[in-house]
C-alpha cells in the first residue's frame, strides 16, 4: 500500500486533470475570430503524416477538437464518438482533427485504436502546447503520478478541452467547451449542420 502522501499527490494530481477537462473555455477564440493556422505531426489509423489546416480548409469546414490525453476516459469516450459520427460530419461536408499533448508515438497506437479512433479520424501532436495556446486555450504541464486507462504514465501535460469550428474562409463559425465529451461531439455535428443554410444564403 503507498503511504498516504503519495495517495494525496495522486487524488489530487487527477481532480487537477478532470477539472481542466471539464471547466468552459472563458478564454478560448470565440466566434469570428481568425483560426490560427497550424502544421503538426499527426496520425491516422496508425500511419504518421504532417498535418496542416489549411490543406483541410480548402475542402471545408474543419472540426479541430483540443482534448487533454489519449487513453483517459473522457477522451476516449470523445474520440470513439466522433468516429461513430464521422460519416455524418464528411455529409455535413466537414473533416475532423484532434489535438493534443501526447507523442505522436502515442497518438500512432491510439489513432488504429478499434475502440476509439478506429483509424477513421487524424490525431496532431501538440508536444509543447504551442497550438492549443494559439487558440487560448489553458495548457497545464504534466502531472505526476497520473495513468492511463491502460495503466501507463502519462508524460505529457494537457490542455483543456474545446472544440473549434473552423469554416473555409479561416474564420472560427462557433466553440464548443463545457460540454462532457459526448455532448461535445454532438453540439459540434449540429453547429456544422448550420453551416450549411449559413452558406446557401449568401448565394
Amino acid at each position: 500500500m503507498p503511504p498516504r502522501p503519495a495517495l494525496a499527490r495522486t487524488a489530487a494530481a487527477c481532480f487537477a486533470l478532470l477539472t481542466l477537462a471539464a471547466a468552459p473555455a472563458h478564454a478560448a477564440l470565440k466566434a469570428g475570430d481568425a483560426a490560427p493556422l497550424f502544421t503538426a505531426p499527426a496520425s491516422l489509423d496508425g500511419k504518421s503524416f504532417e498535418y496542416a489546416l489549411a490543406a483541410g480548409l480548402k475542402k471545408g469546414p474543419v472540426v479541430v477538437y483540443f482534448y487533454p490525453s489519449a487513453y483517459t476516459s473522457g477522451c476516449n469516450i470523445q474520440a470513439h464518438q466522433f468516429a461513430t459520427h464521422i460519416d455524418e460530419f464528411a455529409a455535413a461536408g466537414a473533416s475532423v482533427v484532434g489535438v493534443s499533448l501526447d507523442s505522436i508515438e502515442r497518438l500512432n497506437k491510439f489513432s488504429a485504436d478499434p475502440d476509439y479512433c478506429a483509424g477513421k479520424l487524424a490525431v496532431a501532436s501538440d508536444a509543447d502546447g504551442r497550438i492549443a495556446k494559439s487558440y487560448d486555450l489553458r495548457v497545464i504541464p504534466r502531472i505526476p503520478f497520473v495513468k492511463d486507462t491502460r495503466d501507463q504514465a502519462i508524460d505529457h501535460g494537457f490542455a483543456e478541452r474545446t472544440t473549434f469550428i473552423v469554416g473555409p474562409d479561416g474564420r472560427i463559425a462557433a466553440t464548443v467547451g463545457g460540454a462532457d465529451p459526448a455532448v461535445n461531439v454532438q453540439q459540434s455535428l449540429e453547429r456544422v449542420r448550420q453551416l450549411k443554410p449559413a452558406a446557401a444564403a449568401k448565394h
